[in-house]
């Protein structure tokens, strides 16, 4: 009995972590390794990719006539030279293999950052099972090689610098991995009110600045041979979508799917859900108001009064944010393709400890989620579930930022209308 306890006990110390952690990515990379070794790659977008690298080689810098056989190039300049190194290092594209190992190396080097960022929010050992045991995770990153792994290490990366109040380098990871894939943009709410809330509104801006330069950067040779052609594709919101793919929204129909209604009502809903996260829960730890945001964005506080404020942006509130707008986002998605999972896996676990769900509770959520991922194809069944799930998800990180520490603030100005 007294194992029992003790053990109990390890898998609910935070302090943990810190060796089990690196026990369990160690374990990890043994699998990884016998994955590639055991398990066929299946060639979904590699190819392409590397059509349009030889393109990109070749002296074309117009994204209109960059394209694959899978078709156009839909990525930004990020993308394009990620996968520019990566053909040089596997024999322009031929060499699956070394493909596949440095898939391994990135896909162990983000674990290690949503392990370290799990940690420096407290949470305990024993959700960090779920982070390793996804076989969907293991097909994006090391079987089918897709861009989403970069981006997703790329957020993992400004999630951790946020924690350690590293503002500026967070904001420089955030927005190259918004040069990788613009799914990206789902998390922008957050970045944005964590950055208000730290730095002020004036400092804020020049984060936001530094990040437009930083896809300027990226975008530049692209840029200069045709503006309207790099934005239209790499930054494409209106982008038609294919029944055939979808994960998500199957079970509605195709006619429904398809229909502008039903696009319309979800950005709709996915407006709704920003606005009553912030007014309801991203501003409560720090004590303010929605009205309370808007004076803070006419007349900044000052000294004292600002850092009270950012001493409510805990490494706790900045996971539980960035999880929470990115969850609703993919929720209220037009179309969720398979690699999409990438966003959602790793944020999960979190947010359903985090909300106070039972461990029963979270991994009965993690296993249906995992289930339903991995039926190909999707069904009405499985699509019900990934939406559940994201709904469960979405309803957990609500909880989740409500049990965040915040700070009570004392600030004279009635105007700025804190709690």
């Amino acid at each position: 009995m007294d194992l029992i306890k003790q053990g109990i006990r390890i898998v609910q110390d935070p302090q943990q972590i810190r060796w089990i952690g690196p026990a369990l990515v160690a374990a990890d990379a043994v699998l990884c390794f016998l994955i590639v070794r055991k398990i066929p790659y299946t060639e979904i977008d590699w190819q392409a990719y590397m059509q349009q690298v030889s393109t990109y080689i070749a002296g074309e810098r117009d994204y209109a006539k960059i394209s694959g056989s899978t078709g156009p190039l839909v990525y930004p300049g990020g993308h394009v030279y990620i996968y520019r190194l990566l053909y040089a290092l596997t024999d322009e594209g031929k060499d699956i293999r070394i493909a596949q190992y440095a898939f391994v190396a990135l896909y162990l080097g983000t674990l290690s950052l949503a392990i370290a960022a799990y940690r420096r929010a407290s949470a305990p050992p024993w959700i960090l099972p779920m982070l390793v045991l996804s076989k969907r995770m293991y097909s994006i990153f090391m079987l089918r090689l897709f861009n989403d792994g970069f981006a997703v290490a790329f957020l993992f990366a400004a999630v951790l610098c946020y924690q350690k109040r590293w503002w500026t380098v967070g904001s420089l990871l955030f927005s190259a991995g918004l040069g990788v894939k613009m799914s990206l943009l789902l998390v922008l709410p957050a970045v944005g009110l964590i950055l208000m809330l730290v730095v002020g509104r004036d400092r804020a801006i020049k984060q936001a600045v530094l990040m437009m330069q930083v896809q300027a950067m990226l975008g530049y040779e692209f840029i200069v041979e045709d503006v309207y052609s790099y934005f239209g594709r790499a930054f494409e919101l209106s982008r038609q979508f294919f029944f055939k793919w979808t994960v998500n929204w199957r079970f509605v129909g195709e006619e429904a799917f398809l229909s502008r209604n039903f696009s319309v009502g979800l950005l709709a809903a996915h407006g709704s859900l920003l606005v009553t996260f912030l007014g309801t829960r991203w501003l409560k730890p720090a004590r303010i108001t929605l009205s309370g945001l808007e004076w803070m964005l006419l007349e900044p506080p000052r000294g004292p009064d600002q850092a009270k404020i950012a001493r409510s942006v805990t490494p706790d509130f900045v996971l539980s944010v960035m999880s929470s707008a990115m969850l609703i986002g993919c929720l209220c998605a037009r179309s969720l393709h398979y690699q999409f999972f990438a966003y959602i896996a790793w944020l999960t676990p979190y947010v359903l400890w985090r909300s106070g769900l039972h461990p029963v509770a979270v991994y009965a959520v993690w296993a249906a989620q995992e289930w339903a991922w991995n039926v190909y194809p999707s069904s009405d069944t499985s699509s019900m579930v990934v939406v559940g799930c994201l709904t469960a998800s979405v309803l957990a990180s609500w909880f989740a930022i409500g049990r965040t520490e915040g700070v009570k603030l004392a600030i004279k100005d009635p105007d700025l209308h804190i709690e």
